[in-house]
């Protein structure tokens, strides 16, 4: 890791305190003087359960690095030894444990993927097994005994399980004062993390001032909503993947509510705030924002895929979705069996979508065969070799 030149300007770390952040405790002012005075130490943990990552984690991955863009010391702390546990945070059950292998795996596979916001020669990478799989059980009854019971079952998640009469595991309870014990170990100054790890980051801030009698401060990051106003998640299938093909980026980005359009400026480009703050203006007075949905959807896949990819993919947007021209390449489909349905038909064309949102596609007339709306899921596709099948907005499919 690369050791940068401190930026100490007001403006700067002003800025870093506030766009794309939910909130700063104890205070954003108290951490802007020392940011002034000092290099601090801060560390985002991740748990590697090998998940894709999205837009939506990189709220905070592109946070953590604009901390080291200012020069200050950056972990990205691998939750090799937390994982084994399994954070219950919006979860309603415990998650299965993972192994070693299991788990240096998807560590690979997620920093790929991270590697598109991160600079990995500014961050250090550290694990938090080095130092969790030593504890003996005298160290972990003396960390017990800096909270009570009532206080580690106050997460919503664990009442929400109380009043469903459903179970809460020890380990589950513990894994806040585990993790808090990250920050102790590495000495920080902050944490930083999404707004639903609050509970477990400020039990950091309680350990590091029992054990070193100093503060550490917190920053949360918003969680934003995917492309149906939904909370962006792959259970709902409306997240943008960070390795999504620049069309489809592009794409989807432009399918977002228009309401999510300053927001996913502000927490997703690096569009300036003062041209941001313009266009929230502007956007209040137009009928319809498409035009800065489009330099939204240009903005984000320029990040990903470079200008000359987002400028292609913003062309084959205005080609085949808005003046509905079929793309000149387009996959052919073989389909064996001549009896299939149109449900069968499409969960060819689009396997990861479930039978369910097959059925809802074709009955709210998103499915066309030659530009003819089919509405009957489970009537025999009736077709010839070389028609055009639309599915959604930007998918068309050769059938043979």
């Amino acid at each position: 890791m690369s050791t940068r030149e401190l930026i100490t300007d007001h403006n700067r770390i002003i800025e870093v305190l506030t766009r794309g952040v939910e909130q700063v405790l104890p205070s954003l002012d108290s951490l802007a003087k020392i940011m002034s005075e000092k290099r601090i130490r801060l560390y985002l943990g991740i748990d590697p359960t090998g998940s894709e990552l999205t837009l939506g984690h990189s709220v905070v991955l592109r946070k953590l690095q604009q901390f080291a863009d200012l020069g200050h010391e950056v972990i990205l702390l691998v939750g090799n030894g937390t994982v084994r546990i399994g954070d219950p945070t919006g979860r309603d059950s415990t998650r299965p444990e993972l192994t070693d292998e299991q788990i240096m795996v998807n560590f690979a596979e997620w920093q790929q993927q991270a590697s598109k916001v991160l600079n990995f020669d500014t961050i250090e990478i550290r694990k938090n097994g080095d130092w969790l799989d030593k504890l003996n059980y005298i160290e972990m009854i003396k960390l017990l005994a800096n909270t009570t019971v009532q206080q580690l079952l106050e997460r919503d998640m664990f009442q929400k399980r109380l009043k469903a009469g459903l179970p809460i595991f020890g380990h589950e309870i513990i894994y806040p004062l585990i993790q808090g014990y990250d920050s102790v170990v590495m000495d920080v100054d902050l944490e930083i993390g999404g707004s639903d790890q609050l509970f477990n980051m400020m039990m950091g801030r309680t350990l590091q001032k029992n054990h070193r009698g100093k503060d550490k401060w917190v920053l949360t990051t918003p969680i934003i909503n995917g492309t149906d106003g939904r909370k962006m998640s792959k259970s709902f299938n409306n997240y943008i993947a960070l390795t999504e093909p620049a069309e489809s980026m592009y794409g989807k980005t432009m399918s977002i509510l228009d309401e999510q359009i300053v927001p996913y400026f502000t927490v997703l480009t690096n569009t300036p705030q003062s041209e941001i703050d313009q266009i929230s203006h502007e956007i209040q007075s137009v009928e319809n924002p498409m035009q800065y949905k489009k330099r939204l959807a240009l903005a984000i896949t320029e990040l990903y895929h470079g200008t000359d990819a987002a400028l292609q993919a913003q062309g084959y947007f205005e080609r085949v979705v808005q003046q509905q021209d079929v793309p000149e390449e387009i996959p052919t489909i073989h389909v064996k069996n001549q009896a299939v349905t149109w449900l069968d038909l499409v969960g060819i064309c689009y396997p990861q979508l479930s039978r369910s949102d097959r059925r809802r596609l074709i009955e709210q007339g998103g499915v066309k065969l030659n530009d003819q709306k089919i509405t009957e899921p489970l009537t025999t596709a009736s077709y010839s070799s070389g028609d055009i099948l639309k599915i959604g907005k930007r998918g068309y499919f050769k059938l043979q």
